[in-house]
């Protein structure tokens, strides 16, 4: 296999629909008309979030693996991001610098999603939620138990992003272009990534494991790459929230937060990369605003009765829902430029009719 062209992929300017220019001019203009609150906590954390479901759509919609560890991964960095750099508790906080902090975070949680897939790549289906889930969990109680390391349930605290060109970067303003430069850098790498050699053959994989592996493909190691990729963006994503927050605790990795992650990517769609940013708008709006219609205990209820009837309606999410609609837009605006036309046709027949 040419290993220069096994990520190689076909892309043209062309290929970019309008409707996506107009909503990168909507999100490039976004924190001029809105306010610090809609920029930061709507705005900043619905990318974080889109961003860490993205992994996961990367693995379960090309892959077929469906993993309830991303957000364990993403706080996997977080934590890095608190033990090496510098925090308020006097726990650890090793002081390195912030551009090696974040180096060796990203780069860690990267390798533990690779652990993570090199022990769940061999099963499929439920079994692998079962062994993500379990590796969740584990990791969830470890940290919460481990006062040396991780400093146990109350974790870390003060943890914040440096000041780069004289911006200080947790600023609601630049915190948002932040996070939307990595978004939008992990959509177009998924996006193009999928239509490679390594998109198309993990695919392939996904589709029919045992002819790949008769034609001579190594379908484990295809798997642990592509949990590595996908712990690259979790990873990166698990740093940005450790900014959003200022702060990591057992709460940031909890089992209800890998659920989240699930409903979210679900819930957008898990076929095309703008799925997981979709899911992720319709979750936080849900989450910052559902409590002035009900209690904040019953926001599960809500999310969860969200999340049956979106895959009632459409298996697909939202993404699917608006891919049913559209057919039937298009015939209708068709029909009526049809009947548009055929008037203007009579029309003019009838004027010509009169002349003679």
């Amino acid at each position: 296999m040419n290993t220069r062209s096994i990520f190689s992929g076909s892309f043209s300017i062309t290929e970019i629909h309008p409707a996506a220019i107009l909503a990168g001019i909507f999100l490039l203009a976004y924190p001029a008309f809105a306010s610090d609150f809609f920029v930061f906590q709507i705005g900043a954390y619905t990318l974080i979030l889109g961003t860490i479901a993205l992994s996961l759509m990367m693995l379960a919609g090309y892959g077929g693996m469906v993993s309830l560890a991303q957000v364990t991964v993403a706080g996997f960095a977080a934590y890095l991001m608190a033990i090496l750099g510098d925090n308020s508790v006097e726990v650890m906080g090793l002081g390195w610098p912030w551009w090696l902090t974040v180096v060796v975070s990203i780069t860690g949680a990267a390798l533990f999603s690779a652990f993570i897939g090199a022990v769940s790549v061999r099963t499929e289906g439920i079994y692998t939620i079962m062994i993500t889930l379990a590796i969740a969990v584990a990791f969830f109680f470890f940290v919460r138990q481990n006062y040396v390391l991780f400093n146990g349930f109350s974790g870390f605290a003060g943890v914040e992003p440096p000041t780069v060109f004289g911006v200080y970067w947790r600023n609601p303003t630049p915190f948002y272009y932040l996070a939307l430069f990595v978004a939008a850098g992990f959509f177009w790498a998924v996006y193009y990534g999928a239509k490679s050699t390594f998109g198309l053959s993990l695919q392939a994989i996904r589709d029919n494991p045992r002819r790949m592996r008769a034609l001579g493909y190594n379908v484990t190691l295809h798997r642990i790459t592509a949990y590595f990729f996908s712990g690259i963006i979790a990873g990166v994503a698990g740093v940005l929230l450790v900014w959003f927050n200022g702060r990591v605790s057992p709460g940031t990795i909890g089992v209800d937060v890998a659920i989240d992650i699930l409903v979210i990517a679900v819930v957008g769609g898990m076929r095309h990369p703008i799925g997981p940013f979709l899911g992720a708008i319709a979750f936080v709006l849900l989450e910052n605003f559902a409590i002035d219609l009900i209690d904040r205990e019953r926001f599960n209820m809500v999310i969860g009765t969200a999340f049956l009837l979106v895959v009632l309606f459409s298996p697909d999410g939202l993404l699917g829902l608006w891919n049913r609609i559209r057919p039937k837009l298009r015939f209708k605006r068709d029909t009526q430029l049809s009947a548009g036309r055929v008037a203007n046709s009579e029309t003019a027949e009838a004027g010509s009719s009169d002349k003679n």
